[in-house]
């Protein structure tokens, strides 16, 4: 899977270019570890070309979750597909992540924090 990474001061965007499946978890999640262990700490997670997600996929975001949450950052969800958003919603996951529609909020909500 492609990443596009860009920043905003401390805060990094990443925008996932495809599903996000077993096929290619691994290869995601190990780039974004990288970019945490990177001193990467505040992070959005930008879903608007994911057009499929499966469980793999959902491992992939609890485990970034966990890894800043113990580093005291945080990670937001940016502009997820319908069904991506269901999914997300089916799981609970909107419990843990905060969900934003337009980047620039997500943005401020992390720069604030």
């Amino acid at each position: 899977m492609k990443l596009n990474i860009s920043r905003h001061q401390q805060v990094v965007t990443v925008q996932l270019t495809e599903t996000l499946v077993m096929s290619n978890a691994d290869t995601t999640r190990l780039a974004l570890t990288e970019l945490t262990d990177q001193g990467n700490h505040f992070l959005i997670i930008d879903l608007s070309l994911v057009n499929f997600l499966d469980s793999s996929g959902l491992a992939v975001l609890i485990a970034i979750y966990k890894q800043v949450n113990r580093q005291q950052g945080q990670v937001v969800l940016l502009q997820p597909q319908n069904n991506v958003r269901a999914l997300i919603e089916l799981t609970r996951l909107h419990q843990i992540f905060d969900i934003y529609e337009d980047p620039q909020s997500a943005i401020h909500s992390l720069q604030a924090a």
